[in-house]
């Protein structure tokens, strides 16, 4: 296709808090962000926290055909919780698992068993050739002493390169979703820097909603406002970002989030505030050469930076990868001393002494489960410190090929 071509593409992102048994008036809010949806008639619907595929099937039969095409992502012990409405067909798809997301035994959180992921649609529209991503990375708990801080920036890492890797043959990229993570975090900067990727926030002409695009907003009534004590306004973790490749240029004419209360209800759509984004896509002559879209010196900050902090997290998991494995010697060591008193407590026997079968079983059953459980959570921890090694390479690599670049030619 020859000439100019303009397309203008409407966008709604959401994290839905959909968690069954768990959110609160969970059925009544999808019936809402359906009806919202129908309603709006957006290109592209991506969506976070759909945990029940129930509740997809749902949301899709109450669409209709306003949106055609749709994909649901699963992965993990209850789903990645991604998926995608689309009013253009759906080419290709592809999962990508998060190699790190969280501790199994922090039940009370639960990220280890969704699957944290990223979910790529591809869809053509007038020619052009987008890659939509949509993800959710591992939630903070706690800023000042953010134990998931590693995990996190791997998962950034990780979604940057999955990224960088497979939209080359893409004209335009797209990336929606709960981030967890604040604009100037260390994660958001290296996940833009590494991609080229642009905040439609930053870059609208016009915006409408929350101030400073705030999605997660003390005056939500499903938000835990002592979490958001430090931030009266409440903070942005949920992005659509974009960047144009070959000859085309991308530009946000309008950034839209959701203010708490869904229109004439007494609730909101969820315990996120909804973002939506009309981009102009515009087809030129002359193709644009690549760009990482940061300072290649800052980018290398950043990049020190990041591994830093996950230097920081590799000699935690190595810690625990020790404490683990001492505490399944000990409980070897248990069950070796137990079996010696056993067999004595068995000569014994014969000079007429009983047998104490119910304290030796006691604490043999113990001695057991300690083993099984240092023995997990050993090999759980050896690996969190292979994947750590692995980023913490790579990002080494990277560095080496910034700081050379300048030299090349």
């Amino acid at each position: 296709m020859e000439g100019d071509l303009t397309l203008q593409l409407r966008i709604f992102d959401l994290n839905c808090w959909a968690i069954r048994y768990l959110s609160k008036r969970r059925q009544e809010r999808i019936q809402l962000i359906g009806d919202m949806l129908r309603r709006e008639r957006f290109d592209l619907v991506l969506l976070q926290e759909v945990w029940s595929e129930q509740d997809y099937s749902d949301l899709k039969a109450r669409l209709g055909g306003c949106y055609p095409f749709s994909h649901y992502f699963r992965s993990g012990v209850i789903g990645s919780g991604l998926c995608v409405f689309s009013r253009f067909p759906i080419l290709d798809t592809l999962l990508y698992q998060y190699s790190l997301n969280g501790y199994p035994y922090m039940l009370q959180h639960g990220d280890w068993f969704c699957g944290k992921s990223v979910g790529l649609v591809v869809i053509k529209i007038s020619g052009i050739v987008f890659n939509v991503y949509v993800t959710h990375l591992h939630a903070e708990y706690c800023r000042e002493k953010d134990a998931y801080l590693p995990h996190r920036l791997v998962q950034a890492w990780e979604l940057a390169q999955f990224i960088r890797h497979t939209s080359k043959a893409a004209d335009v990229v797209l990336l929606g979703g709960d981030l967890n993570m604040h604009p100037e975090d260390v994660g958001i900067r290296l996940l833009r820097g590494w991609t080229g990727l642009r905040d439609a926030f930053a870059e609208a002409t016009r915006f409408e909603g929350c101030e400073d695009g705030c999605t997660l907003i003390p005056n939500n009534c499903f938000t835990v406002k002592t979490e958001l004590l430090p931030f009266p306004l409440g903070i942005r973790i949920d992005y659509i970002l974009y960047k144009a490749i070959s000859s085309f240029t991308v530009k946000c004419e309008e950034l839209k989030t959701t203010t708490g209360t869904a229109p004439g209800m007494d609730i909101p759509f969820s315990d996120h505030e909804a973002v939506m984004a009309t981009l102009h896509i515009r087809r030129q002559g002359q193709a644009a050469g690549a760009t990482l879209g940061t300072a290649e010196a800052m980018l290398a900050d950043v990049v020190t930076e990041a591994r830093t902090e996950v230097g920081v997290g590799l000699r935690a998991a190595q810690r625990q990868r020790y404490s683990t494995g001492r505490m399944a010697v000990l409980a070897l060591l248990l069950l070796l001393l137990q079996a010696a008193a056993a067999l004595g407590a068995l000569a014994g026997l014969a000079a007429g002494q009983p047998f104490p079968k119910l304290s030796f079983s006691l604490l043999a059953f113990l001695a057991i489960g300690v083993l099984l459980l240092a023995t997990g959570l050993h090999l759980f921890h050896t690996i969190e410190v292979k994947m750590l090694q692995g980023t913490e390479e790579q990002m080494r690599m990277a560095l080496r090929a910034l700081q050379e670049r300048p030299s090349d030619g």
